[in-house]
């Protein structure tokens, strides 16, 4: 399965594949915590799913990695399924409910270290219900980790996918800043970060097709994540 480790050592970090060649991977995080399903439940958001992401990325026939929290897939279960059913799709794990794994990240509540590897297995095997390409990809929420997160995931053979282009895409205001974050910074190899979650990043089914006309013109190619880093 791709992104499998040996189970019982601290798991590898990559940020990119190999600088050769053309590929990139684009890759899309569905965050989900309480408070987000809570602003779902109260009505104050209208959707945490860009549809709009996945249509554009269907009717090009681009690939892509999508970074599921357990929470949303249990939220959006038929959007999960149609992720799962594209076969230029593949499903990675993003904690079940994106809380962090160190002291400090970004204001996310913090997971107690004693549920940490439960939290990544139980999320696991949320999404291997639906099939379709599954792999052992890992990523922190935040991206914020320590040896001791690491060690948490030791057991579970995960490999933790970090990414070297941050696109910026959660509350931007204009699509266009998103834009220059991923083309200026782009480069083959790279594994570029974007989200699916429409309420707080409103601007990156707008950004998406610029970013994919500006791959284009630099000879790049999306792939999936799992192809990206196969030559590692």
């Amino acid at each position: 399965m791709p992104g499998a480790t040996q189970q019982g050592r601290r798991p590898p970090v990559v940020n990119n594949g190999p600088r050769t060649g053309n590929l990139v991977a684009l890759t899309f995080d569905a965050d989900m915590t309480v408070s987000m399903k809570a602003s779902l439940d109260s009505g104050r958001v209208k959707s945490y799913a860009n549809l709009r992401i996945l249509d554009q990325l269907e009717r090009e026939r681009v690939p892509a990695t999508f970074f599921l929290t357990g929470m949303w897939v249990e939220r959006y279960p038929q959007v999960t399924r149609r992720i799962a059913r594209n076969e230029r799709f593949e499903l990675a794990n993003h904690t079940y409910g994106h809380e962090s794994f160190v002291d400090s990240c970004y204001g996310l509540p913090r997971i107690a270290s004693s549920k940490m590897t439960s939290d990544v297995d139980k999320t696991f095997k949320i999404i291997s219900r639906y099939g379709g390409r599954q792999t052992r990809f890992f990523r922190f929420p935040g991206l914020c980790h320590d040896r001791a997160a690491l060690d948490a995931l030791a057991p579970l053979g995960v490999t933790v996918v970090d990414g070297d282009v941050v696109s910026g895409d959660p509350f931007a205001k204009r699509w266009q800043p998103i834009v220059k974050a991923v083309l200026s910074n782009v480069r083959p190899g790279s594994v570029i970060i974007l989200h699916v979650t429409e309420a707080n990043a409103p601007m990156t089914d707008d950004a998406l097709p610029h970013i994919l006309a500006g791959l284009r013109e630099r000879g790049l190619q999306p792939a999936m994540l799992s192809e990206v880093l196969a030559t590692r």
